[in-house]
């Protein structure tokens, strides 16, 4: 499975997308028109059978009670909410493939690390120059350099 294709999975897929997402162009623009509530949803299952708390999520996609009105109300969610949560999935999905599974990417996301001096590689995910830093982590330990 591709990166792009575990994104689209963790985002909830066709299904929950309304949509076919087989390309980065699709993916931009789904996001810039803005992501199903249903995305949210699917990222929080599937970080649900991590150390991940939920709260963690709503902290880097957006105000916790706004996208729970969202979730609840079945609304679209903003294109920088759905930027946001389209970041999270990708670099979920780079976590998983580069750590070799799901346990122990997310583990690798929730817990403090020293190539980031000791933040939680989740809570830099809110802003796409952190974002940049935990990609950069991330290559270096698929590349065999520990991070």
């Amino acid at each position: 499975m591709t990166g792009l294709e575990r994104t689209v999975a963790f985002l909830g897929g066709t299904k929950v997308l309304g949509r076919r997402v087989e390309s980065d162009m699709a993916l931009a623009a789904a996001v810039s028109e803005g992501l199903p509530s249903g995305s949210l949803d699917a990222v929080l299952a599937h970080l649900a059978e991590s150390a991940i708390p939920q709260g963690r999520v709503y902290q880097v996609v957006g105000n916790e009670r706004t996208l729970q009105r969202k979730r609840r109300e079945h609304v679209v969610l903003s294109a920088g909410e759905s930027d946001k949560l389209a970041r999270l999935a990708r670099l979920a999905a780079f976590a998983e493939e580069t750590l070799g599974s799901r346990e122990r990417g997310y583990r690798w996301l929730g817990k403090p690390n020293r190539s980031l001096n000791g933040e939680v590689p989740i809570a830099l995910l809110g802003t796409d120059a952190g974002a940049v830093i935990v990609e950069q982590v991330l290559g270096r330990i698929a590349h065999g350099v520990l991070g």
